[in-house]
């Protein structure tokens, strides 16, 4: 009992920053899980992805009733990028993992600059005509569905940025994101149960967990975050990414 308890309090944390950053949490709740001794690809992958799925769902329910979250602009983005994974699932074995996740690596290097670089500006007054925007982000999403499935994780830190450079406010697309991020999330981890891979305790602890953290975030981030803070949290979390997969493969 009390090795759920402890990694349901390191869960609880990270679901507090990552519904302020607009993120699912997976790319860091999967480590937690392997350190605490879980397994890696039987319990810590699929409970990864459900609770980036609740911490999403969680802060994206709240961004949504405040009417924060873009529904109508996240549609092209949601259909393109579930439309994007499966060719990056298929091209997978045509590519070298090390090569990918370096690849990777500089897009997401370069990304947190530019969110670090662009934390001291004023934030965007309008945005693109919904049109240009929705062909825009329908394609870039397209790719970064790709991203997701040819190296099994989530888009969501990309959508961020992305939605940025069109036009949206930092909460705006941090909140946005949020939505985007609960469909991939759901279906990989439904994929791993039909193949009976998960922990029901952990899964039901960390859930909770989640579920709290989330909601506190979701708070914190429109009452008192200011962008130009969420900005560069986003740009340090990146390049920490960034860094720590580049370290696997050196």
């Amino acid at each position: 009992m009390g090795i759920y308890l402890g990694v349901s309090v390191v869960i609880l944390a990270l679901a507090f920053i990552f519904s302020m950053l607009g993120l699912g949490g997976a790319m860091l709740y999967i480590p937690v899980f392997k350190w605490f001794g879980f397994n890696f690809k039987t319990v810590a992958i699929p409970t990864g992805l459900f609770l980036n799925g609740i911490t999403a769902t969680s802060a994206a329910i709240y961004y949504i009733k405040n009417k924060m979250a873009d529904i109508k602009g996240a549609i092209p983005m949601v259909i393109t990028s579930f439309l994007g994974a499966p060719v990056g699932a298929y091209f997978t074995k045509f590519v070298p993992t090390s090569t990918l996740i370096i690849l990777f690596a500089i897009g997401m290097v370069a990304a947190g600059s530019r969110m670090l670089f662009s934390a001291g500006q004023a934030e965007p007054t309008q945005m693109m005509p919904y049109k240009k925007r929705a062909i825009i982000t329908g394609v870039a999403s397209f790719f970064i569905g790709m991203i997701a499935g040819l190296l099994g994780i989530g888009g969501g830190f990309l959508f961020v940025p992305m939605m940025i450079a069109v036009g949206y406010p930092t909460k705006k697309a941090a909140a946005t994101s949020a939505f985007i991020v609960i469909f991939s999330s759901f279906s990989g981890f439904f994929a791993h149960v039909a193949e009976g891979h998960f922990d029901f305790k952990l899964l039901i602890f960390t859930s909770i967990a989640v579920i709290i953290g989330s909601q506190i975030g979701a708070r914190v981030m429109k009452e008192k975050m200011k962008a130009k803070w969420i900005k560069q949290a986003f740009g340090v979390l990146l390049i920490l990414v960034a860094i720590k997969l580049v370290w696997k493969i050196l």
